[in-house]
């Protein structure tokens, strides 16, 4: 059952009427016997149990919850209903997994495996339950909750359902059941490759995959629920060749590919997850019994490892970074962002930043005029955001065009006037921000922002000459910024805290997590990855190969190295930024080689000119195969600068705790994420030991390692 134009489904109301989301006629509200559950039958004997976490604005399982739903299932066993519904009554979503708090800091591997077993008695109960089961779905359905849904004999998505297997992104797998029934339900392949991405897929591929049995619009639901339980919807089942594949020697053929093809992505010392799903699957997918006890027990085993704590440690880095500036009122429904309600924006520059700036907020729907001094830089950064939006909104041509009608070419300036937030974003050139700004403040609106993308000026220079000093905000965003979660809030003395907390709500709005910094020389993430890049071009220069270099930064457990690193942001930027703060705070610094100078001077800038310290083709940067093996302390020359910097912004207040330091580092710089960010790594390998090395390698190599003061105030 497939129709067009989701509707929105609207929070229940259990009793009375319920439009959307609940079937229940007449009669007053009854209180629940259940703290997170809601039971009630419908005119046709139908049992539709509502799923709404007390005090959550999303629904998660926990014990407590799992201990509900068993006393739910035992009275549904009792009373025997024609069918069982289950739905959540949040707007948010059907279930959005396991509540993450209680994977904090376990390490008892056998009262977890207890906890869980306990977890799949219950799903097994409702797997078993001797009437039609039926999971109706909108919003996501993750984790744990699509494993809720796969204990059901039918699932019916309404058409903004998402669905996935996420825990690998926390360092585990699916551990109620989900490995079990998904490898039963579809093709193997398909199955163990969603939940070793933790891709997502929205409802009508789900619906191809043969993961729903229906896929609908919310006024339909009912229709298609009394389907499911008169039988005239079948449910889906795996085919004879998913069933083949579950046999022992093509889950050995298969899991031997999955293994070669996950190695590439995600080296096992790192992350363990993806392999021991690939095992669990090849050892017991022929036996359902044994899988399950085996899941169980790999799960607790991962969970309590330094990978999953620390990735768990990630997810709330995340969330901390998603709160409201101190003080700033939540946003209706949202609770994580300040409230903001500019619709318009300018966006001063259409070069690669500013262009691609424009281009991810006009997708996020507000309306953006891009201006320029030229016609042609407009014109690229149009077709730029032309093909973002055909992959990343492949499926949604509607939204494509209508990102694009929002997208306006500005070549006067026109909509400065009219804009609740101005971006200016061109080269980081003192003077040429100045000059833009005392162009474009007497045209703004009394309360729009003036925001720079500037990387690397401290805004107390920027300002010099603003009537209105208390309106200018950094929002400074990193390149690509479509693929770049974090951006900095860069505040100044005279800032107002309203447009800090606006600027905070700004990001929310397009998906983005804010970092708050204090202007500073470089700011935090500059400021700490530079002496990375620069201590890079210094082994270059001593005759170190860039694949040995970049090979030592990855065996770390960074997703690139710092010479592809620095061809990905550009060399020219890299070569300007690396002056600058070398000229300001990095005096001890060495200066960067004329090479590179030279290079820069030529126009080979890296993977955007085609040519830099790699060849680029096909948007990949072509490397020797015959890498040397890499001196002993060469990550920790490469390394412990960013640690040390890290601290030394610490200690200054440019970032106010280690949380912000660690998820900035994380999100921005992609730090190893399996060692929870550099402070933490710093805690973990021990504040001693990482000091003391700092000081061997500057007696070896410079003051430029010297240990920062700020050291010896961690504790």
């Amino acid at each position: 059952m497939t129709t067009s134009h989701p509707a929105k489904p609207t929070l229940a109301i259990l009793g009375g009427r319920d439009l959307e989301l609940g079937p229940f006629e007449g009669g007053a509200a009854q209180p629940s016997p259940w703290t997170n559950w809601r039971l009630r039958s419908d005119e046709d004997g139908v049992a539709w149990l509502l799923f709404d976490k007390k005090d959550a604005s999303a629904n998660t399982l926990s014990a407590d919850v799992l201990i509900e739903l068993n006393a739910i299932i035992e009275k549904i066993e009792h009373d025997q209903p024609r069918g069982l519904v289950i739905r959540s009554a949040k707007r948010s979503g059907f279930i959005a997994g396991a509540d993450i708090t209680q994977f904090r800091g376990v390490t008892d591997t056998a009262q977890i495996a207890a906890t869980i077993a306990q977890g799949h008695a219950v799903l097994d109960r409702l797997d078993r339950l001797p009437l039609p089961t039926v999971a109706v779905i909108h919003g996501y359905c993750l984790g744990g909750g699509l494993e809720v849904a796969l204990a059901c004999d039918f699932r019916i998505a309404v058409e903004d359902a998402s669905f996935g297997f996420p825990e690998v992104l926390l360092g585990l797998h699916p551990g109620l059941g989900g490995t079990v029934r998904l490898t039963r339900l579809l093709s193997p392949p398909q199955a163990m490759t969603m939940m070793l991405t933790g891709r997502t897929e929205r409802a009508r591929r789900a619906r191809a995959l043969h993961l729903v049995d229906a896929v609908t619009q919310e006024r339909h639901v009912r229709a298609a629920v009394k389907s499911a339980v008169n039988g005239d919807i079948i449910p889906a089942k795996q085919n004879l060749l998913g069933r083949l594949m579950n046999m022992e020697p093509a889950r050995r053929l298969l899991g031997a590919r999955m293994r070669t093809e996950t190695a590439k992505k995600a080296p096992k010392q790192f992350y363990p997850a993806p392999y021991a799903l690939i095992d669990l699957w090849t050892a017991h997918g022929g036996d359902a019994e044994a899988m399950q006890r085996a899941e169980i027990a790999s799960f607790a085993e991962l969970l309590v490892g330094d990978t999953a704590q620390n990735l768990v440690r990630v997810f709330f880095l995340r969330e901390n970074l998603k709160k409201p500036a101190p003080n700033s009122p939540p946003q209706a429904g949202e609770g994580r962002v300040g409230e903001w309600n500019g619709q318009r924006i300018h966006v001063i520059g259409a070069g690669a930043m500013g262009g691609d700036i424009a281009a991810w907020c006009a997708w996020h729907g507000f309306v953006v005029s891009l201006g320029d001094t030229k016609p042609e830089p407009i014109a690229g950064a149009i077709k730029r955001a032309a093909a973002l939006y055909a992959r990343i909104g492949r499926d949604n041509r509607r939204r494509q065009r209508d990102a694009l009608d929002r997208l306006i070419p500005d070549l006067n300036g026109a909509g400065a006037a009219t804009a609740d937030l101005i971006i200016e974003a061109v080269p980081e050139i003192l003077d040429l921000k100045r000059k833009i700004f005392a162009g474009i403040e007497p045209k703004m609106k009394p309360d729009a922002i003036l925001a720079t993308n500037t990387s690397s000026i401290p805004l107390e220079q920027l300002r010099e000459g603003l009537p209105r000093p208390e309106r200018l905000v950094g929002i400074h965003f990193f390149n690509p910024v479509s693929r770049m979660q974090l951006v900095e809030v860069v505040s100044h003395d005279q800032v107002a805290g309203e447009v800090l907390a606006a600027a905070r709500a700004f990001l929310g709005r397009i998906d983005r997590l804010a970092a708050p910094v204090k202007s500073a020389p470089g700011f935090l993430v500059n400021r700490a990855l530079t002496p990375y890049l620069i201590e890079a071009f210094a082994m270059l220069d001593a005759g170190a190969r860039k694949e040995t270099i970049d090979r030592a930064a990855l065996d770390f457990g960074m997703p690139m190295g710092p010479i592809e690193l620095a061809d990905e942001v550009g060399l020219d930027i890299c070569l300007h930024v690396a002056e600058m703060l070398r000229s300001s705070i990095y005096r001890d610094m060495p200066e960067p080689p004329q090479w590179l100078k030279d290079k820069v001077a030529n126009g080979e800038l890296g993977k955007k000119t085609g040519k830099g310290l790699y060849e680029w083709k096909d948007g990949h940067a072509v490397k020797a195969d015959n890498e040397t093996d890499a001196p002993p302390d060469m990550t920790d020359r490469l390394i412990l600068p960013m640690l040390n910097v890290c601290v030394t912004c610490l200690r200054e207040g440019v970032v106010a705790d280690e949380e912000v330091v660690d998820g900035a580092m994380i999100f921005a710089t992609g730090f190893a994420p399996f060692r929870g960010g550099p402070l933490h790594y710093a805690r973990s390998r021990g504040i001693a030991n990482v000091r003391d090395t700092l000081k061997a390698l500057a007696q070896k190599y410079g003051p430029r390692f010297q240990p920062d003061a700020g050291w010896d105030s961690l504790k």
